[in-house]
């Protein structure tokens, strides 16, 4: 009987075994860190300061000469349908709602990402939702274009993927903190931000310290439908992390019990 018990616990954790290696490779598909969209986080480095962008009044500049505070950075396109706008907007609430102050104590820097975009169209964005918080205030907030190279050099440095979709892109959505010496420090994610995140992630860029993002977790969670233009649950990738751990556990219990019941046996 002793016997038989073994040789059923043993076969049942060499079932386990199998389920569990047949779930790992197709959960390989959902946890790889090779998604065409999103974000990879840089913590610590520190972006190309002499790339050159063409500002909302038609001054070409270096991201070194607008950089010298802390300074959020933000990646749109200025015909997006889905996402830009309430990213913009979210950024015009925080900062009228931060005590901080910006202008003195940092600065925000919106980039196009379409090298179609120009001078022109980034002027009317500005004014759609930089200007919303005052037109002082809005001066250091700058919209920014440029060529391919100097954009895909940049979403390089702060692991930015986007996708382009005809005329559209796919993308994330969130915003990109740098100290004043262009290290990444922190990244906000989502549409909306909280005043009290918001003031951390630039007091923490003023002292140069990079903070891992908690948010990650909602990365992990959700992924961008490009069809309809909105996040969505990746319900696939939670319920295979389920069924993992409970494997696991169930697994763990079987080999207990099977070295319980060899050590019986023995004595």
């Amino acid at each position: 009987m002793i016997a038989i018990s073994q040789l059923n616990t043993k076969k049942n954790i060499l079932v386990l075994l199998a389920i569990i290696s047949s779930i790992a490779l197709h959960a390989q598909i959902f946890f790889g860190n090779n998604a065409e969209i999103g974000i990879d986080e840089k913590l610590g480095q520190t972006i190309p300061l002499n790339l050159r962008f063409v500002n909302e009044h038609k001054d070409t500049i270096t991201l070194g000469e607008l950089i010298k505070q802390p300074t959020v950075l933000s990646f749109v396109y200025f015909d997006c349908p889905g996402l830009c706008s309430p990213l913009q907007q979210g950024i015009s609430e925080v900062i009228d709602q931060s005590d901080l102050v910006i202008g003195k104590d940092y600065k925000a820097i919106t980039i196009s990402f379409n090298y179609r975009d120009d001078p022109k169209k980034a002027g009317k964005k500005k004014k759609n939702f930089a200007e919303a918080i005052s037109k002082n205030k809005s001066a250091n907030w700058y919209y920014l274009t440029s060529d391919s190279v100097n954009i895909n050099a940049i979403l390089k440095a702060v692991g930015y993927k986007i996708k382009a979709t005809g005329m559209d892109f796919a993308h994330p959505s969130g915003i990109v903190v740098v100290s004043p010496s262009g290290k990444i420090t922190r990244y906000l994610y989502g549409l909306k931000f909280l005043p009290f995140d918001f003031k951390m992630a630039i007091i923490e860029a003023q002292k140069g310290q990079s903070r891992p993002t908690i948010n990650k977790a909602l990365d992990f969670c959700f992924s961008y439908d490009k069809d309809e233009k909105r996040y969505s649950l990746q319900v696939t990738k939670l319920a295979a992390t389920i069924i993992l751990f409970f494997a696991a556990c169930l697994l763990l219990v079987l080999f207990l019990k099977s070295r319980k019941d060899k050590k019986n046996n023995n004595s």
